[in-house]
C-alpha cells in the first residue's frame, strides 16, 4: 500500500488555522469545522443522521418566530481557533444576509448537534463546552437509540457558562425555549 501525498492546504501553518481560514483554503472539503485550530473533515452522512437532520429542521421552521430563522449546517465563529459546524442552528434574523458562511455566537439562539460515530467525542463535550463559553443560550444533542432518536436539551448557566441538562426526550420534543417547539420524534421512522 502507498502512501498518497498529502495536499499543501491540509498542513497547518505553526501558529494553527485560523477561523478566516476556512473561507480561503482551496479544495477544502465540504463541512469542514476548526477546532482548537486543527480542521476537522466530516465522515460521509449516514442515512439516520440524515433523516433526523430532516426532522429537526422542519420540526423547528414550521413554528418559528418572525424575529429567528433556522439555518443547517453553517458553522459559528466563536474565535480565532474556533469555528465548528453545528448541524443546525437557529439565529437572529438580522444576522442573516444570505451571503454569509459563518456566524457569530451572540447572533445564535439554539444549537443542534446529530451525534455520528466518528463525532461522538466532540458532540458530547468539546463542542456544548465551546458553545456555553461563547454564551449560546440553548444547545440540543441528538443520539440514536437502536433506530429512535434521543434529544438532550440544555440551557446555559450564564454565571458558570456551561450547560446544564432540562430534558430527555424520547418520542416527542416539546420545550418552550428558544420559543415554543412541538416535535414528533416518531415520525423519523416515516422518512
Amino acid at each position: 500500500m502507498c502512501a498518497q501525498p498529502v495536499p499543501d492546504w491540509l498542513i497547518p501553518p505553526t501558529r494553527g488555522f485560523r477561523a478566516e481560514d476556512l473561507d480561503t483554503l482551496p479544495d477544502l472539503p465540504p463541512h469542514t469545522e476548526l477546532i482548537d485550530g486543527s480542521l476537522v473533515l466530516m465522515s460521509p452522512q449516514m442515512g439516520f443522521h440524515s433523516v433526523v437532520l430532516d426532522l429537526v429542521t422542519a420540526g423547528l421552521r414550521s413554528t418559528v418566530p418572525h424575529h429567528y430563522r433556522v439555518r443547517r449546517e453553517m458553522t459559528v465563529t466563536l474565535g480565532p481557533r474556533q469555528r465548528p459546524e453545528p448541524d443546525v442552528i437557529v439565529v437572529d434574523t438580522g444576522a442573516v444576509d444570505n451571503r454569509q458562511s459563518t456566524f457569530p455566537p451572540k447572533a445564535v439562539a439554539l444549537a443542534v448537534e446529530v451525534v455520528s460515530p466518528e463525532s461522538v467525542e466532540r458532540d458530547r463535550h468539546r463542542k456544548p463546552q465551546l458553545y456555553a463559553e461563547a454564551g449560546i443560550p440553548h444547545f440540543w444533542r441528538v443520539e440514536r437509540n437502536d433506530n429512535a432518536p434521543v434529544v438532550y436539551v440544555y440551557e446555559l448557566d450564564p454565571a458558570k457558562a456551561c450547560y446544564v441538562p432540562t430534558g430527555i426526550h424520547h418520542e416527542r420534543l416539546k420545550v418552550e425555549l428558544p420559543y415554543p417547539i412541538d416535535i414528533d420524534l416518531t415520525e423519523v421512522e416515516r422518512l
